[in-house]
C-alpha cells in the first residue's frame, strides 16, 4: 500500500510487506524496460483515479529501481512527466475549461459588467473549489509518485545537481500546463489571471462587508505558495509573491485611495480614525486567515500612505471633528486612536505634535484675554463668622489678587488637561511632552506677570489653601508650585517676589505651617540649586535665632529682676542680606524718606537699650537698627463711661488691641493728652519722627478701619491726609475683648504698573552685574572668544536664572572693555574676538 505525502509536500515513506497477489501482466525479475514502465504507467493512472488500494509499494518501487540500474534513468524521468502532461491535456484542462465562464472573465476585465454581487460570489467560489480540488489531487498524486520512484531521485537525480527532483518537476506541471495555460488563443489572460482576479474580487467583497470563504480562499494563495517561477524554487520567487502580491498591494492602493476620499468628504475625523483602525484590524485578520502573513506589512504600508498619511493635515484641520475638537472636548478614545495612527507613519509625530503646540499656546492666550473680561468686585469672604459662601465687595488690592489666583487656577487646569492627555492618549510620548512643555513656557512667559502671579499663587495656598488638607493633598499643591516655578524663564524676578511674600508671611504669621514652607523651599533647591534659596533658608534661621534670643532675654531679665515688667518683649533679629529692602526699611525709591526712624516712647526706649547691651555683650561688630514698620503690640485700652449714655457705653470698658508698632507709638501719645486733646497729624509726625506713607497707613489702621477705630477723625473720611485731627475715641465699643487692628501692609497684593517699573529696573540693575560676573568667569576660563560664542555661552550659563536679551550681553562686554577686563584683539580678521586681560 502507497501512503501519501499530504499537502504540506513534506517526503516519508512507509513500506509495509508486499501482498502475494498474481498479476496477470507481471514481469518476471530481469524483465526488459518497457514491462517495468508499464508496471509503473498503470500504477501511475491507479494513482490518479484514486485506485491505488491494491498496489504494491515494493513491486512499484523494485520496477523503478530496475530501470535506474539499466541506466536508463532518463529515459523513465522524461516518461513520467510525458505522462503527467497528457493527464493534464485529456483530464484537467477540459474540467478547468468548463469552469471558467464569460461573467467570470469579466470580473478581472470590467467590473461593471458583471452581474450582481452575489453571482459574482458564487461563480467565484465554484471556480476556486474546483481549481483547488484539482490542486489537492495533483499533489496527493505527486506525492504518491514521488514515494515510488523514490530511488529515481537517489540513483539519477541526485546524480546531477543541475537537475531537481522528479516531484518538483511534476509538481511544476501545475504550473506550467494549468495555471499559465491561455484559455482560447484569442485571449492574452491565463488561468492564473482570473484565479487572482477571482480572489481579488473575492476580497474586495468581504472589505464591502459581504461574508466570503475564507478557508477556500487560503488553499489557494497557499497553492501559489508552494508553487515557484522556475525549478530552482527560490523563496523570493514563490508565484505568491511574484504574480498575486503585487496585484493585491495594487488593488488595495486603488480601494484605500478612493475610500479615504469618501471619508474626506463626509468630514469626519472621528469616524476616519475608528474606520483606519478598523481596517488595519482587518487586514491584520484577512493575512492571518485569508491569504499570507508575510504580506501584512506591505498592505499595513499602504494603509498607512493612503488612509492615514495622504490627507492627514486635512482630517486633523477639520473645524467640527478635527484635532482642535477633539481637545477641547477631552476626546480621549478619539485621541489614542490618532496617536497610535501617527506615531505608524512619523516617528517625530510632527503634524500632531504642530497642532497641539499650537493649541496650548492659544489656549494659554485665551486665559489671559478672559481674564480681563471678569469681574472681580465681589468675592467670598473670608476669616468671618457666617461669611461663608458670602460674597461681599473686594478693594482694588484684593480683585488684583484674585484675578493673580485665578490667572494661577486657569494655567494649572489647562496644564492638568493636558497632563491627561499625554498620559491617558499619547502614552507619554517624550517628544510631545517636550512640545506641550514648550508651549506652556512659552505663552507663560509671554504675560508680563507670570513671575508675581506664580508666587502670589504659592503664598495664598501657603497662607489659607493648605487648610485641612491631607499630607498627600499638600504634596499636590507643592508638586503644581514646582511645576509653575520650572516653566519660568525670569526666575530671578520669581525670587524677589517669592521673598517678599515669604518674609510677610512669616513676620506676620500668616503662614499655615513652617513645615510645608522647608518642603516647598527643599524642593525649589533640588530644581534651581542651593544658590537660588540660600536667602529663604536663611530667614527661618534667623527665626530660630530669634526665638532663642528672645527665650535667654527674657531669662536674662529674670534673673537680673529689674523691678517688675510692664512691656513683654518679643524680637525678631534680622540679617539684612536674607530679608528684602521693604521689611528692612530700606527705600526702594531714590529719594524717598527713610522707613526706619521713629522716635520711640521713653518706656519702649528703655526696653530697647536693654536688649542692645544683652544682645551685644555676646557679639563684637554687630550693630542693631530697629524697624517698626512690620512689627505690632498689644496695647491694653481703658475707655472711660460716658456721661449720659446708656447700656455699655455708660461703664467704663477695657480691651486689648493689637496694633502695628507704629500704632502703639501713635495710641501712647495720647496718654499725655488732657481729656478730649487732640492732634494733627503734622503734630503727631513731628513727635513720632514716622515716615508720611508709614504713618498713613498705621492712622488708617487705627483711625478709619471700622472694628478697630480707637481714634476718633475729623473730618470723617475714609482717607488720611496731612491735615486731619484726631482725639482718643471715648465712644469705641467692640463684642470681643481682643481686637485685632487690620496690618495694612501686611497683605501681599499684585504690584501697580510704579511699583512694577521699580521692581523691574532693580532687577535689570542686578541682572547687569550677573551678566558682568559670567562674562569674566567665562573669559577667565577661555581666554579668547569670538563674540557668537561668548554670547552662546553667556545664554547657557543664564538660562536657570534668566533669560538675558543678546542687547543687553552686548553692552556689558562694552562696558567690560572699558572698565579693561576684556579687550578686543589687533590682529587683523577678527575684529569680533574678545580677549580676557588677566
Amino acid at each position: 500500500m502507497i501512503s501519501g505525502r499530504g499537502g504540506s509536500g513534506a517526503r516519508g515513506a512507509r513500506i509495509r510487506p508486499p501482498r502475494r497477489i498474481a498479476r496477470p501482466n507481471a514481469p518476471a525479475e530481469g524483465a526488459d524496460f518497457d514491462a517495468c514502465w508499464e508496471l509503473l504507467r498503470e500504477a501511475l493512472r491507479d494513482i490518479h483515479n484514486k485506485n491505488c488500494s491494491r498496489l504494491s509499494f515494493e513491486e512499484l518501487y523494485r520496477a523503478a529501481y530496475k530501470i535506474v540500474l539499466m541506466k536508463k534513468g532518463d529515459e523513465l524521468y522524461n516518461r513520467v512527466t510525458k505522462f503527467e502532461e497528457e493527464w493534464f491535456a485529456e483530464n484537467v484542462i477540459p474540467k478547468i475549461e468548463q469552469l471558467v465562464t464569460r461573467s467570470l472573465v469579466n470580473i478581472g476585465e470590467d467590473r461593471s459588467a458583471a452581474t450582481s454581487a452575489n453571482e459574482r460570489r458564487q461563480t467565484g467560489e465554484k471556480f476556486l473549489k474546483g481549481l483547488r480540488d484539482t490542486w489537492d489531487d495533483h499533489n496527493m498524486s505527486m506525492n504518491m509518485t514521488a514515494d515510488i520512484l523514490m530511488y529515481l531521485d537517489r540513483g539519477f537525480t541526485q546524480a546531477d545537481p543541475n537537475r531537481v527532483s522528479i516531484f518538483a518537476t511534476t509538481i511544476a506541471l501545475f504550473r506550467d500546463h494549468i495555471l499559465q495555460s491561455k484559455l482560447d488563443a484569442t485571449s492574452d489572460r491565463s488561468v492564473v489571471d482570473i484565479l487572482i482576479s477571482v480572489i481579488l474580487d473575492q476580497i474586495e467583497m468581504e472589505r464591502e462587508g459581504d461574508v466570503i470563504d475564507r478557508t477556500l480562499i487560503r488553499s489557494c494563495s497557499r497553492m501559489l505558495s508552494c508553487l515557484f517561477q522556475n525549478q530552482l524554487e527560490n523563496e523570493s520567487e514563490k508565484l505568491y509573491l511574484v504574480l498575486f502580491e503585487p496585484k493585491f498591494i495594487e488593488a488595495s492602493e486603488a480601494y484605500y485611495e478612493a475610500e479615504c476620499e469618501h471619508l474626506l468628504r463626509q468630514a469626519d475625523a472621528s469616524s476616519w480614525l475608528r474606520h483606519t483602525e478598523k481596517r488595519l484590524g482587518e487586514e491584520t485578520d484577512r493575512c492571518g486567515t485569508t491569504i499570507e502573513l508575510e504580506t501584512l506589512p506591505k498592505v499595513h504600508q499602504t494603509i498607512d500612505n493612503y488612509l492615514i498619511k495622504s490627507h492627514l493635515d486635512e482630517f486633523l484641520a477639520l473645524d467640527v471633528t478635527g484635532l482642535r475638537w477633539m481637545i477641547d472636548n477631552d476626546k480621549f478614545n478619539d485621541l489614542s486612536i490618532l496617536y497610535r495612527l501617527v506615531s505608524r507613519i512619523d516617528e517625530n509625530k510632527t503634524a500632531l505634535k504642530n497642532i497641539v503646540q499650537r493649541r496650548v499656546m492659544e489656549l494659554g492666550h485665551e486665559i489671559e484675554k478672559a481674564l480681563k473680561g471678569i469681574d472681580f468686585s465681589m468675592g467670598l469672604a473670608e476669616g468671618e463668622e457666617g461669611g461663608e459662601g458670602e460674597k461681599k465687595p473686594l478693594n482694588p488690592a484684593a480683585q488684583q489678587t484674585a484675578a493673580a489666583i485665578k490667572w494661577v487656577d486657569d494655567v494649572l487646569r489647562l496644564k492638568d488637561k493636558f497632563d491627561a492627555i499625554l498620559k491617558e492618549c499619547f502614552q507619554e510620548d517624550l517628544v510631545l511632552q517636550a512640545a506641550v512643555s514648550k508651549s506652556f513656557t512659552e505663552f507663560i512667559n509671554v504675560f508680563g506677570r507670570c513671575t508675581e502671579y506664580v508666587s502670589l499663587f504659592i503664598d495664598e495656598n501657603l497662607k489659607r489653601g493648605i487648610r485641612g488638607k491631607t499630607e498627600a493633598e499638600v504634596d499636590v499643591v507643592l508638586e503644581k508650585a514646582i511645576v509653575l516655578i520650572r516653566y519660568l524663564q525670569d526666575r530671578d524676578l520669581f525670587q524677589t517676589y517669592y521673598q517678599r511674600h515669604l518674609a510677610r508671611r512669616l513676620l506676620h504669621n500668616k503662614s499655615e505651617s513652617h513645615d510645608v514652607e522647608k518642603q516647598i523651599i527643599s524642593r525649589m533647591k533640588q530644581e534651581l540649586g542651593q544658590q537660588f534659596t540660600s536667602k529663604f533658608e536663611g530667614m527661618f534661621r534667623d527665626l530660630v535665632t530669634s526665638s532663642e534670643l528672645t527665650t535667654g532675654y527674657r531669662d536674662h531679665m529674670n534673673v537680673a529682676g529689674e523691678g517688675e515688667k510692664t512691656i513683654d518683649l518679643n524680637i525678631s533679629v534680622l540679617t539684612t542680606n536674607y530679608w528684602p529692602a521693604e521689611v528692612m526699611g530700606r527705600s526702594a525709591q531714590i529719594g524717598a524718606e527713610s522707613r526706619v526712624t521713629c522716635t520711640y516712647p521713653r518706656e519702649v526706649s528703655r526696653l530697647q537699650a536693654s536688649f542692645e547691651q544683652f544682645y551685644l555683650s555676646s557679639r563684637n561688630g554687630r550693630k542693631l537698627t530697629w524697624i517698626g514698620t512690620t512689627g505690632s503690640a498689644d496695647v491694653k485700652c481703658v475707655f472711660p463711661a460716658v456721661p449720659g449714655k446708656s447700656g455699655a457705653l455708660a461703664k467704663e470698658r477695657r480691651y486689648e488691641i493689637n496694633v502695628p508698632t507704629f500704632g502703639m507709638v501713635v495710641l501712647l501719645l495720647f496718654n499725655d493728652l488732657e481729656d478730649g486733646g487732640s492732634l494733627s497729624f503734622e503734630e503727631i509726625q513731628a513727635k513720632t519722627s514716622i515716615s508720611t506713607t508709614d504713618l498713613m497707613r498705621t492712622l488708617t489702621a487705627i483711625a478709619v478701619a471700622p472694628k478697630s477705630r480707637v481714634l476718633a477723625k475729623e473730618p470723617l473720611t475714609k482717607s488720611i491726609k496731612p491735615g486731619d485731627k484726631f482725639t482718643f475715641n471715648n465712644s469705641f465699643l467692640s463684642k470681643t475683648v481682643r481686637i485685632k487692628a487690620p496690618l495694612i501692609n501686611a497683605v501681599s497684593k499684585v504690584e501697580d504698573s510704579t511699583e512694577r517699573k521699580t521692581t523691574e529696573d532693580k532687577a535689570n540693575q542686578t541682572r547687569a552685574h550677573v551678566v558682568d560676573a559670567a562674562i569674566v568667569r567665562i573669559m577667565k576660563s577661555r581666554k579668547e572668544l569670538s563674540h557668537a560664542q561668548l554670547v552662546s555661552e553667556v545664554l547657557n550659563v543664564l538660562v536657570g536664572r534668566f533669560k538675558p536679551d543678546v542687547s543687553l550681553i552686548k553692552k556689558r562686554i562694552e562696558d567690560l572693555i572699558t572698565r579693561e577686563y576684556l579687550e578686543r584683539p589687533d590682529e587683523d580678521g577678527a575684529p569680533s574676538t574678545y580677549r580676557y586681560v588677566a
